[in-house]
């Protein structure tokens, strides 16, 4: 089968793989119909490559139609219209009976100190292929894929098996009072769910941040007020706006690649140009993640206010103002997105007239094959991308 593989910093291809098989009684293998790049993906194109191989398969926001179940999977057969959320869980440890999907004690990968593996997302989460192939091996097949209705395009329900989820956990984490304002730094994906969510809750005002000229105009359209941080201090914008309070709750949906830290980026940098055994110690080690949003973030929240962190940090010494966290009173919650936590709160709306928006969210739909093109367009925000779906 054809599969999008990594090799090495910035270089992807398409190649041919073996196609996968039933290896457990509770798997399954699904034909991928729809497959979409996540911002996630583009640190593995950028700053997680010591943890990559060449040759593993990238991607873990998949659906399609489900060609062959093991012997233990029974809530899905063959036919079944499915979507795969990015977690692998089992749904029956102590964590999954918590609603702590990402945290499942079977798919735990102990060896790196990680939660749940995921699909397509180097050694520190299990080294599973992932979706951006023509056929998907998935694992927990009893409990993970999503049976999802025939009839409407595959982007009404693609983005359940990440975007949807974790924004609606961003949002949830953030704990808007009622009344309360909300600021969301970056509109990618995540950030313009965000807003949606937010909005659809009734949430107002939604304060929206970012540099790219049609990201924010995205976001003006699902009524947020939107700040371009391209030639201003957008967190000065967001006290004038808060009586100079602070927003009552934030949302960081960018993480470790923000604009404006430049001595981490160099630092990233630098790590990707050593040995990868090297690399991966001062990752893992230091503190080499772009910290500049996540610092706005607490600059930006009131005090007594809550911080919701979506976006992903890698680094294990970098340097926060502890202080101001601390005088300020902040709360804060983070974590990946408990996928199946979520659905059946979110299924509804994409069953009842698509009020998010999912069907007209992606910018580019493109097929495989164009996949390295494809995530140098994402990466480098041309083109107005701001989020692609592959077609096998």
């Amino acid at each position: 089968m054809k599969a999008l593989v990594w090799h090495s910093r910035r270089d992807v291809r398409v190649e041919n793989v073996p196609d996968p098989s039933i290896e457990h009684p509770t798997d399954a293998i699904v034909r991928v119909t729809s497959t979409a790049i996540c911002g996630s993906d583009l640190h593995l194109y950028e700053v997680m490559g010591p943890f990559m191989e060449p040759g593993d398969v990238l991607g873990h926001e998949p659906m399609g139609i489900v060609e062959e179940v093991g012997s233990e999977v029974d809530h899905i057969r063959a036919g079944d219209r499915v979507v795969v959320p990015f977690n692998i869980s089992c749904g029956g440890c102590f964590m999954c009976d918590r609603g702590l999907f990402s945290q499942c004690e079977t798919t735990q990968v102990r060896e790196h100190g990680k939660g749940a593996a995921l699909f397509g997302y180097t050694k520190l989460y299990g080294q599973v292929p992932g979706g951006q192939a023509e056929y998907l091996r998935v694992p927990m097949a009893h409990f993970g894929p999503i049976k999802v209705p025939d009839g409407p395009p595959d982007e009404r329900f693609l983005f359940l098996s990440d975007v949807l989820p974790t924004a609606w956990q961003a949002v949830q984490y953030a704990d808007v009072p009622d009344g309360g304002s909300l600021a969301v730094y970056g509109l990618g994906p995540i950030g313009q769910m965000c807003v949606r969510i937010a909005r659809h809750h009734g949430i107002e005002p939604v304060l929206a941040v970012d540099l790219v000229p049609e990201r924010l105009e995205l976001a003006r359209r699902y009524g947020a007020e939107t700040i371009d941080a391209s030639g201003i201090d957008p967190v000065e914008v967001i006290l004038e706006r808060t009586d100079g309070r602070g927003a009552d709750s934030v949302i960081d949906a960018v993480g470790m690649e923000a604009h404006g830290s430049r001595f981490a980026e160099l630092a990233q940098k630098s790590a990707g140009l050593l040995p990868d055994a090297a690399a991966r110690v001062i990752i893992e080690k230091a503190g080499i993640d772009r910290l500049q949003v996540l610092t706005n973030a607490i600059r930006s929240v009131r005090r007594g206010g809550t911080l919701s962190i979506s976006g992903v940090y890698g680094g294990a010494l970098d340097p926060l103002p502890m202080m101001e966290l601390f005088d300020k009173q902040i709360q804060i919650r983070m974590g990946q997105a408990n996928v199946k936590r979520w659905v059946d709160e979110i299924m509804p709306l994409l069953l009842d007239g698509d009020p998010l928006g999912s069907e007209d969210f992606a910018t580019h739909r493109l097929p495989l094959d164009d996949g390295p093109r494809a995530y140098e367009m994402f990466q480098k925000k041309e083109d107005g991308a701001i989020k692609v779906v592959l077609e096998p």
